[in-house]
């Protein structure tokens, strides 16, 4: 593959039909969102499957929590650097590497017999899933003309929405009537399926004036900003926010970041070049992603723990109850690419962090004994909010970035993704905690219960922290059912302060929406220069 550049079309002309296969958008967008479907299931399907694979390995609980964390902390920091590397050398060659090693990372934990084992290939997974997702978007931001980008990313938002909330309900399925490791055996068709359409139909577009060089020093401080601080947010919960380990590494994020920054000003070919961030759409689009995330994920974390551990339901059925959601991501995601299309993203963008603000505050609602009819409608409004955030945040962070920096900005807005969700689940179970502690003493001593240690308290607040009622086997059944009613009065409380302050972000997302506009380079894809 020669890095010689061909223009075949002006960068403000509209694309050419594409001859067969290659090149085909439609197709091309399908064999993206099989790719990216498999990456966006893995982010919330293993949960499911991390009880099984800690009786199935003898692991211990912090070594299944490593499971989610080598996963997600090998992802956020390469997200930025991996769409680099596809400006540099083409989304086709970086996003079929991607599936390859993604899917190959996967056999290769369903393989594994030790904890350590699955461990390390989740960071390749992460590793890898950094290099396919932002060079998705490279891809359909080089094949779309402008007026049809937005149902593009209308119709990859919605695989997006639909595989992190629907995997819970797919692992689910496999965990209980397969075993863990079909969990990660699926990936390995689906990936091949994937190179198979990308090897045929991907044309390997690339800017003109696509970089030439690589900003090492810039990579180095970027990626360490990036370790410290989503460091700080996995271990804030274990650590707690007012320890001094915490605020080291979120301090020393935020000095990497200011020479970072600096460093950027002064070499030749930046890896972000910060005029990017002149841009005030594009910095709304990033900060709206962000937002929208820790409002998503945030609700989403308590709301498996209130199906399962309150209602008493299945996975597979509180993954069942969770269909209204996806549903609705699944419809509104392509309507709202048309909308935006129509009206620009600023009213969508605003009209659905309203609606995510509204849903958010009627989950806040939500009680033990509330019923599926009041809990589905809830849940189908916050996939409604959610559909145009989605789509209409990436366009304008994709559309107002130059095309030969599509894969950084790509990068960008999947890095505010995971870090707004890590933000989300961090902070929000913080709010949980401090209600459950400030809470749980006095609601046990109200309902005439056994006084307990403070070593005892710890435990029993742990477990209240995701719903479950500490009782003991051979517990009498009156004692069990008054410590059952505590656990989860408790627990609705602190998820009704936690959704109040999902859905106060939310709100606040709004006036961030106001300040997005369509994409000013937007023009610039489809059909342009192609190797």
């Amino acid at each position: 593959m020669t890095s010689q550049t061909t223009v075949d079309a002006p960068a403000s002309g509209p694309q050419r039909p594409a001859a067969g296969l290659r090149g085909h958008p439609w197709l091309t967008l399908i064999t993206v969102a099989v790719g990216v479907m498999m990456a966006a299931l893995d982010g919330t399907i293993v949960a499911i499957a991390n009880p099984a694979i800690r009786d199935d390995l003898n692991a211990s609980f912090a070594d299944v929590q490593w499971v989610s964390n080598a996963y997600f902390l090998a992802l956020a920091v390469t997200l930025i650097t991996a769409g680099k590397l596809g400006d540099r050398f083409g989304h086709r060659q970086t996003f079929l590497i991607g599936v390859t090693g993604f899917a190959a990372a996967s056999g290769a934990i369903g393989l594994s017999g030790s904890i350590t084992a699955v461990i390390v290939f989740r960071v390749f997974q992460g590793l890898f899933g950094a290099l396919l997702m932002p060079a998705a978007l490279g891809v359909l931001r080089a094949t779309f003309p402008a007026e049809k980008l937005n149902m593009a990313i209308g119709v990859w938002g919605m695989v997006i929405g639909a595989s992190t909330a629907g995997g819970p309900i797919l692992g689910g399925v496999l965990v209980e009537h397969v075993n863990w490791q079909s969990v990660f055996f699926i990936n390995v068709p689906v990936g091949v399926l994937a190179v198979l359409l990308g090897t045929l139909i991907l044309l390997d577009h690339r800017a003109e004036n696509a970089p030439r060089s690589f900003d090492l020093l810039g990579i180095a401080l970027l990626s360490g900003a990036m370790f410290c601080l989503v460091w700080a947010l996995i271990k804030a919960p274990t650590w707690g926010w007012g320890d001094g380990k915490t605020w080291l590494f979120i301090a020393a994020s935020a000095v990497l970041f200011a020479v970072f920054s600096f460093w950027e000003t002064k070499v030749a070919e930046p890896l972000i070049p910060l005029g990017l961030f002149r841009s005030v759409p594009l910095s709304a689009g990033v900060v709206l992603m962000m937002l929208m995330a820790i409002a998503f994920m945030g609700g989403l974390f308590f709301v498996t723990f209130y199906l399962q551990n309150v209602h008493g339901m299945s996975p597979v059925k509180a993954g069942a109850h969770l269909l209204p959601l996806t549903g609705m991501m699944i419809i509104g995601s392509p309507l709202a690419g048309s909308a935006i299309t129509k009206l620009g993203p600023r009213v969508p963008l605003a009209f659905g962090m309203a609606v995510t603000a509204v849903a958010l505050y009627g989950m806040s609602t939500l009680e033990s004994d509330t019923g599926s009819g009041v809990m589905s409608l809830w849940f189908a409004l916050l996939g409604l909010g959610l559909a145009p955030v989605m789509v209409g945040a990436t366009e304008v962070i994709v559309g107002n970035a130059p095309l030969e920096l599509s894969g950084v900005a790509g990068g960008l807005q999947q890095a505010a993704m995971q870090i707004g969700s890590s933000l989300g689940t961090a902070v929000l179970g913080a709010v949980m905690a401090s209600r459950v502690d400030s809470e749980l003493p006095g609601n046990w001593a109200d309902a005439g219960l056994p006084k307990l240690t403070p070593g005892q308290l710890d435990k029993v607040s742990e477990a209240v922290q995701v719903g479950v009622a500490p009782v003991a086997k051979g517990m009498p059944e009156p004692v069990a059912a008054k410590i059952t009613a505590v656990a989860h009065d408790t627990f609705l409380s602190g998820m009704s302060l936690a959704s109040l302050v999902a859905a106060g972000v939310a709100v606040a997302a709004i006036f961030v929406a106001l300040l997005t506009k369509r994409g000013t380079n937007a023009e610039a894809g489809a059909g342009v220069g192609h190797v």
